[in-house]
């Protein structure tokens, strides 16, 4: 059983970060998962990885369900852990992790889903989990997983996070945006900006903006970072890091859908930064 959980660890902590949105409780999660696991009877499991992933997601929503019941009042968003990679494409070490485009803009939608509907979703959409499976997880009947999973959806559909497939293209509008934010346009980055984009930001205050011309003078209030940004991927999708000095400013996240930025993902806490291992691009 420790040599079958080992084959199946990269996926099993890939669904823990997808339903916690964290690395660290990611990792926690998966340990949990062994425990258990360790304690059980297998003897009449006929199907290991669907019976480990079940195990798994036990788990992670009952961190969720903590969560909701003692929620964290930070000084800014909570954005969720990123996973960053070098601006050509996700190198093998994290094609498991950020299979099916889990996109960081995509994990702060999933973060204001109630626990039960993040866990249809990402049990059924994303692993293709029945719905029957799922019930008995959250206690439902097949039809309101269903449900649940819908509604979940239904926010991930109309918050539009999900970016363009093409990634020349993305890096096409976020070298237009860098440039931009260099040169200290705001026309040329108001134009970039969709008109109905949304930054987010893990601190200062407002934590949410929405419009672009009301997020261009807080973008342009980075233009001084601007020389030392790197470009990585930040969950697959294009993104930058200022590195004045060689240590990691913030980590920015852009979702871009056709020649426009939708969302902009801010992480900015010096505590979260520490220690971040940033790609050099190739």
């Amino acid at each position: 059983m420790e040599e079958l959980f080992e084959i199946h660890r990269p996926r099993l902590r890939a669904v823990a970060y997808r339903m916690l949105g964290s690395l660290t409780e990611a990792d926690d999660a998966v340990q949990e998962t062994w425990i258990r696991v360790a304690r059980a009877d297998a003897g009449e499991v006929t199907n290991p990885a669907g019976w480990l992933t079940t195990i798994t997601a036990r788990v992670c929503l009952d961190a969720l369900r903590r969560r909701a019941a003692r929620p964290e009042e930070p000084f800014g968003m909570r954005i969720p852990d990123p996973v960053l990679t070098a601006p050509d494409g996700i190198d093998p070490e994290h094609e498991v992790l950020l299979a099916d485009a889990v996109g960081l803009a995509l994990l702060v939608v999933l973060d204001t889903l109630t626990p039960a509907e993040r866990l249809a979703f990402v049990l059924h959409d994303t692993l293709g989990v029945p719905f029957d499976d799922i019930g008995r997880l959250v206690g439902r009947s097949p039809n309101a997983a269903a449900q649940l999973a819908s509604r979940a959806r239904r926010r991930i559909r109309d918050a539009a996070v999900t970016p363009d497939v093409d990634l020349a293209r993305q890096w096409k509008v976020a070298n237009a945006f860098l440039a931009a934010a260099r040169a200290g346009d705001f026309s040329a980055l108001v134009e970039v900006l969709a008109p109905d984009a949304v930054l987010r930001a893990d601190i200062g205050s407002p934590a949410e903006l929405h419009g672009a011309e009301a997020i261009a003078p807080q973008v342009l209030s980075y233009a001084r970072m601007a020389p030392f940004a790197r470009r990585v991927l930040v969950n697959g999708a294009v993104g930058f890091v200022p590195m004045p000095g060689g240590q990691p400013f913030a980590v920015i996240a852009l979702t871009v859908r056709g020649d426009r930025v939708t969302t902009i993902d801010i992480i900015a806490d010096p505590d979260r930064l520490a220690g971040l291992a940033v790609p050099v691009e190739s």
